[in-house]
């Protein structure tokens, strides 16, 4: 136990009074689980099977594959924080998830079967544009439910344990889902004899009406808790500024980002791996029975990653499952053709960790919420689960698209055995680049300071706010005045429309400078985008040559830069009310001061675990 957890305890203020809500009831976790069920299975086959049936069977080149993935997941990623603030700033008679639910989930289920199914008279450019339309789709519609569940899950439960049950058990389904997605394809070939496209329809079918379905029944039978839905929400841009300035999430976030990396990966180049360099006798079955593999020891492993979780801490049982997945992705870039009993075992062991991970970080995030109502006094998951979606999406855009162009480069040849620099290139990035990654990523979740202990605290902190008292950060010390609603909060939000930098050049060099660094960087931002994609459509007009992995690149660019240029014309109509003086001098000095302090105080303290 660290100073700060010995000064909680001794203090008295971390009881266990704060774990007094009911417990979840298991209807309760099984209506909001079960989605899951349907949404991960679509996943396995976009991710896993879409990228090679587009290739090998509808015979779109690599490079316009890789290029379309690109451009669907920026769209994909910007639509994030959007959703996500429009999540939090719905108020209907449903709530402010229930409604997309409803509308969300049918939409993706018809754009799911469509991108399973193009037309059989569609080739080359053609189904390339077919796929990145339905992928593009896809994902908007999935964001558009997906953000509002997610968003559901930390409101549903404060206490510290049950968070970890509740989201064990939509992972369960996840990963239930992921199983039977995974096998379906090789038993519906071997068993009844479908070819690839007649698989496909079917997999369209099911889970696309599953889907709706499940979706539907949480959203009539599951309500919302009444005071989270009345909560006030925040501005959107001030809002990501002040969860930047949140350190346990700014943590939390960076692990996952660098990690995705290694779940990315993995995803687009199994069906790669498996097919050419083990050179099974029948891929599409070993392929089904290594993903089983994966998820079904994933699955396995829940009940007991709860237990360790309830021991020793989220977080240690997080680190611990590191290991797991490191060591497994590592010793694969030795297998060789014919390796496919050691392959499965590898894949077993990688997946025992992989469901550790599943859950432990999603509560851990719910845990960070918390942290952000202590000083914020609002209620903010979507915007956080936004940017939970989001960065990462960005860094697996290349994690997908870029493999696939490089493979493309080295002369990959469909449906025939690969030349020795290909496969070389296949084993290692297959198992190379994941196990790098999530070293980096276990260094930097190491830091991650939220305990038990302080997690009570931190709950003791909102109900002292609630009281008018004041509350006392557990990680820094800090003592932590209740919000107070009404003009000064409302400027305080207002300012936080710029940083910290510009608020100084804008006392220091004049009313006018506002506005000049906002329309300067958003001119950047936008001028960056439109160069990139002129650059792209140079590259994309004509099949004759392939685009090339730098061509993902710039697309990913250019989405990041669209975000960016977003983001600074929302912040133009508050830089012209600035210069216009409606905020005095001294009030601007006063925030820059409570900034830096926040800034200093917001460094936490390593926690034991």
């Amino acid at each position: 136990m660290d100073s700060a957890d010995a000064k909680i305890a001794g203090g008295g203020t971390a009881t266990a009074e704060h774990t007094h809500q009911e417990p979840l009831t298991l209807k309760t976790k099984l209506l909001y689980g079960a989605p899951s069920f349907a949404g991960a299975a679509m996943i396995i086959p976009i991710f896993i099977h879409m990228p090679k049936f587009y290739a090998d069977v509808v015979l779109v080149p690599l490079g316009y594959l890789a290029m379309a993935i690109a451009i669907a997941r920026s769209l994909d990623a910007l639509s994030d924080p959007l959703m996500g603030w429009i999540s939090d700033h719905t108020h209907t008679r449903l709530g402010r998830r229930r409604p997309y639910m409803l509308i969300g989930a049918p939409l993706c289920g018809i754009a799911f079967f469509c991108l399973l199914n193009p037309p059989a008279s569609l080739k080359g450019k053609d189904a390339a544009v077919w796929f990145g339309i339905t992928f593009i789709l896809y994902f908007l519609f999935h964001t558009v439910y997906v953000l509002p569940h997610y968003a559901l899950g930390p409101e549903l439960t404060q206490n510290y344990n049950d968070r970890s049950t509740l989201f064990a058990w939509r992972e369960s389904f996840t990963i239930l889902g992921t199983i039977v997605a995974s096998v379906a394809p090789g038993v519906l070939k071997t068993a009844f004899h479908l070819t690839d496209r007649q698989v496909f329809f079917e997999l369209g079918i099911f889970f696309g009406v599953a889907l709706t379905v499940l979706y539907w029944l949480l959203a009539l039978t599951l309500k919302e808790r009444p005071d989270f839905v009345a909560r006030e929400s925040n501005p959107l841009v001030p809002g990501v500024r002040r969860a930047l300035r949140n350190r346990p999430f700014a943590i939390l976030l960076a692990s996952y980002v660098v990690g995705s990396i290694a779940g990315a990966i993995p995803a687009t180049m199994m069906p790669f791996f498996n097919a050419y360099v083990i050179r099974p006798h029948d891929p599409t079955a070993s392929l089904s029975l290594l993903l089983a593999g994966y998820f079904g020891f994933g699955f396995i492993s829940l009940p007991m990653w709860v237990a360790v979780a309830r021991r020793v801490g989220k977080l240690n049982a997080w680190l611990a499952s590191f290991f797991l997945g490191i060591s497994g992705g590592a010793l694969m870039f030795l297998l060789g053709p014919g390796d496919l009993k050691a392959l499965f075992v590898l894949i077993c062991w990688a997946g025992i960790g992989f469901g550790a991970g599943l859950f432990l970080t999603p509560s851990m995030q719910a845990d960070v919420i918390d942290y952000d109502e202590l000083y914020t006094g609002k209620r903010r998951e979507a915007q956080y689960t936004a940017f939970w979606s989001m960065l990462p999406k960005f860094i697996a855009i290349p994690s997908a698209a870029i493999p696939i162009a490089i493979l493309a480069s080295l002369g990959y040849i469909p449906n025939a055995i690969q030349s020795p620099r290909v496969v070389f290139a296949i084993r290692a990035i297959f198992a190379l680049t994941p196990a790098t990654c999530s070293v980096l990523s276990f260094l930097i979740a190491r830091r991650f300071p939220i305990t038990q202990t302080i997690h009570n605290a931190i709950l003791e902190g909102i109900e002292q706010h609630a009281r008018g008292e004041v509350a006392v950060d557990p990680m820094t010390g800090a003592i932590v005045p209740p919000p107070k609603p009404g003009h000064d909060e409302d400027v305080g939000w207002f300012l936080d429309y710029f940083s910290s930098g510009e608020l100084k050049r804008y006392l220091a060099k004049g009313a006018s400078r506002p506005v000049r660094d906002v329309i300067t960087m958003a001119a950047v931002s936008i001028g960056v985008s439109v160069l990139s994609i002129i650059y792209v459509l140079h590259r994309v007009h004509s099949l004759s040559t392939d685009p090339g992995a730098l061509t993902s690149v710039i697309v990913v660019a250019a989405g990041l830069a669209l975000a960016i240029f977003a983001f600074h014309v929302m912040r133009l109509a508050p830089a012209r009310r600035l210069a216009a003086g409606e905020i005095p001098a001294d009030v601007v000095r006063a925030h820059l001061g409570e900034v830096v302090e926040a800034a200093h105080e917001g460094t936490p303290k390593r926690a034991a675990g």
